[in-house]
């Protein structure tokens, strides 16, 4: 008995809960849990509480259920958090978790703070969609499920392409496509499909992006006064640091965009044995060696040279090593 099948046992009431700005891996892990519950478990009441994802995640079965606004208090038995490393990354939404009887966390961040009661983290799996798929009992999988799960894990691997990528990941997608979705549509609806503005957005990215180390690294910012421009959010940035970093000769790439006065969230991207998850931790974030963020702020010359100079020392520990 997995640790998710003995606690859901126990309880009557269940939040389900992932990080702020939710990515496809966030969404589609609370998706799978809550529709297996629902459909496992009908007599527990269960609750995913999230930030309003993108409107392209709108095919996955209980989207319209998700709850971004504060409910009266409640008191759940469980509270079960999904990607997400930090208890600060729930924002307003962990006083679901303080209050809960018990909670569970299951995830694949290597930055995982292990907040929870029970926490179920492995670094080493592709998304937190591959974890929670074997929390689950295989058998009682349907179709609604899969569709959630597969979403994420493409999201969490770049279509298959990312390091973190296994032949376990493969399996489970295989099971995954089995059940009869239409996994054509998810990767191209749901990955690859933008709106106009979103790639007037990216080519003004691409347009301004500057490379330094020699090439080496890259890094591309939009302002608030950008983004206010063309009436984009944060989630509408998907992508723009995924495309610097397959910048040919870049091995570190750094995306930033402006959430307040000096203020910049960070998106770091390795392609060799660069960590930067390390970094992004030193600057209070965190992720995955190859995958990582963080929240930073001062000009934008500062908040550059302060992660470079991390980079730079990573990469000379590397060549003293070879």
């Amino acid at each position: 008995m997995s640790q998710l099948t003995e606690k859901l046992a126990a309880a009557k009431t269940v939040a389900i809960m992932g990080h702020i700005r939710p990515d496809g891996d966030c969404i589609g892990s609370c998706l799978a849990l809550y529709n297996y519950i629902r459909e496992q478990y009908p007599s527990v009441d269960a609750t995913v509480y999230l930030e309003k994802p993108a409107d392209k995640f709108d095919y996955l079965q209980g989207f319209g259920d998700i709850c971004s606004d504060f409910e009266e208090d409640r008191a759940y038995d469980l509270c079960v958090c999904l990607d997400c490393s930090d208890r600060a990354r729930f924002g307003s939404f962990v006083k679901y978790l303080d209050s809960a009887a018990d909670s569970l966390c299951i995830d694949h961040h290597i930055t995982n703070l292990n907040f929870a009661a029970v926490n179920v983290v492995e670094a080493s799996a592709s998304s937190t969609c591959e974890v929670l798929f074997e929390q689950l009992e295989a058998e009682k999988v349907n179709k609604a499920v899969a569709e959630c799960l597969y979403t994420g894990i493409i999201h969490d691997t770049g279509v298959f392409k990312f390091s973190s990528t296994s032949a376990k990941t493969m399996r489970i997608a295989g099971f995954l496509m089995e059940k009869g979705i239409d996994f054509t549509s998810i990767i191209d609806d749901s990955f690859y499909t933008k709106t106009y503005i979103q790639n007037q957005v990216l080519g003004r990215a691409l347009l301004e992006s500057v490379t330094f180390m020699d090439g080496r690294c890259i890094f591309s910012v939009v302002r608030k006064q950008d983004m206010e421009f063309y009436g984009v959010e944060s989630k509408d940035l998907d992508g723009i640091i995924d495309q610097l970093r397959i910048t040919r000769g870049v091995e570190c790439a750094i995306f930033l965009y402006e959430v307040g006065i000096h203020e910049y969230k960070v998106s770091l991207r390795s392609n060799t044995n660069l960590d930067v998850s390390r970094i992004a931790s030193y600057f209070g974030g965190g992720g995955h060696v190859k995958a990582a963020g963080c929240t930073m702020s001062g000009s934008i010359h500062d908040v550059i040279n302060n992660l470079s100079s991390h980079i730079e020392e990573q990469m000379n520990q590397e060549n003293e090593n070879v």
